[in-house]
């Protein structure tokens, strides 16, 4: 397999990177995928290499409000789908725009080199069943998914039970018959609390902060579509989004749950009202952050302890794009620091897909993410007018569209946006790239 002068590399097979490839087919834009599953679906697919998927999980957003919306996902298909359906769902869209025959499957890029400056091409080079190759391509267009590389604290002290990460959790029988402690509070460390609940002897939750948690569900309806068509700025959707948080939630203190010490919309709500059932029913102790360990007891920072044959950390993950030296991502800090999270700077031929995350974004929103991208590259090669603007705006810098809002100092903040703000300047882009209105 050789590259030509005009194609670009496409690195992964996930809803990002199949939202790129028929982006591509659709705009005339020559790319080799490169795939290192034997088949498409990323993260969603438990059986890839590098999924962290676990059997109970679901979307945490609704369907109507996740899908790519030229590719509804079907009406038998339940409101908050599993993982199992998801993958079927990524099948079915590689096949419906004929996206297998773009992808070299089983493919693991081992590394992207410039040739030289912007716009003289990539050397990438990968590992198959055959061996190890490399080709020269114009451009690198990055799709790997930023829920991969496990971010596993360290501890003080020593634990002498079981110690994994979320990352390798796949059964709810991994807790049977064991006292397990979990920490970390997020959507899947609440979620995989819940399953241990059913198999373990007990259930302890380890949190270092606060968490705002959200119903799936209001009035019989899923929660998130339950907005209306008013926008409305954020220092009046607050107060009202709280007050109804209050109505259909309560105040998940009384459980034992901290109290967040962050504003509403800050950091990314937990919709969960199963581990707040259970804590109120004392299925599901809550305990604070972790002190140190001593053997199989677990020291926390009040002063109290407790006894655990099974530690599941939940802490998260870290962005990892292994192929590729940080120093040509922009990278700082916590995150590459790319114009909405996507274009470089000062490359052209170098772009990172998926490095974004809202409440509410949804694939739509990360598919107008890919097409505002393909769009530039084809306007870039045409030699438009609206291409140089967007590259001499981009060449000011890291531009995030954050709204205003002061997130919370994470790794896994680092990369979070406010929906509106960032649809509305990718969109815009869209649009002065020559693309309708989504």
């Amino acid at each position: 397999m050789t590259g030509t002068s005009k194609q670009i590399a496409l690195i992964g097979a996930g809803p990002m990177g199949l939202a790129a490839a028929k982006l591509m087919a659709q705009h005339d834009i020559a790319f080799q995928g490169f795939e290192l599953h034997s088949d498409v679906g990323g993260l969603w697919d438990i059986d890839g290499p590098r999924s962290t998927m676990y059997d109970s999980a679901h979307l945490i957003s609704s369907k109507r409000m996740t899908e790519f919306t030229d590719f509804p996902m079907r009406e038998d298909v339940a409101e908050y789908p599993s993982h199992n359906a998801l993958k079927q769902y990524f099948h079915d869209f590689a096949k419906h725009f004929d996206l297998y025959e773009k992808y070299h499957f089983g493919a693991e890029v081992l590394t992207c080199e410039p040739l030289g400056r912007s716009g003289e091409g990539w050397r990438v080079t990968w590992r198959d069943g055959a061996g190890e190759h490399s080709a020269t391509f114009a451009g690198v267009m990055i799709a790997n998914g930023t829920l991969s590389a496990p971010n596993m604290p360290a501890f003080k002290g020593a634990f002498t039970g079981e110690l994994i990460h979320a990352s390798h959790y796949r059964a709810p029988t991994q807790f049977t018959d064991k006292r397990v402690l979990v920490i970390g509070a997020g959507n899947s460390g609440c979620d995989i609390a819940v399953d241990a609940i059913h198999h373990g002897k007990s259930t302890d939750l380890s949190m270092r902060r606060g968490y705002y948690f959200v119903p799936k569900y209001v009035f019989g309806k899923p929660a998130d579509t339950m907005g209306g068509a008013i926008k409305l700025p954020m220092w009046l959707k607050r107060p009202i989004d709280q007050t109804i948080l209050k109505w259909f939630v309560g105040n998940p203190q009384k459980y034992g749950f901290p109290k967040p010490d962050y504003k509403l919309y800050e950091s990314h709500p937990v919709v969960n009202s199963l581990v707040l059932y259970h804590a109120g029913h004392g299925d599901l102790k809550i305990r604070p952050d972790v002190d140190h360990m001593d053997g199989k007891t677990v020291h926390f920072t009040d002063g109290t302890s407790g006894e655990y044959d099974m530690i599941l950390a939940a802490t998260g993950y870290r962005l990892d794009y292994p192929f590729i030296e940080k120093q040509h991502l922009n990278w700082q800090g916590d995150a590459p620091h790319l114009f909405l999270n996507a274009m470089h700077p000062g490359r052209d031929d170098l772009f990172v897909l998926g490095m974004v995350e809202a409440s509410g974004l949804g694939w739509q929103g990360r598919h107008e993410q890919a097409e505002m991208v393909v769009r530039y590259i084809k306007a870039l090669r045409a030699g438009t007018q609206s291409a140089k603007g967007l590259q001499s705006e981009k060449a000011k810098g890291f531009q995030r569209a954050t709204g205003g809002m002061n997130y919370l100092n994470l790794a896994r903040m680092a990369y979070y946006v406010d929906k509106a703000t960032y649809r509305k300047a990718v969109t815009g882009w869209i649009r002065k790239l020559g693309g309708a209105k989504p």
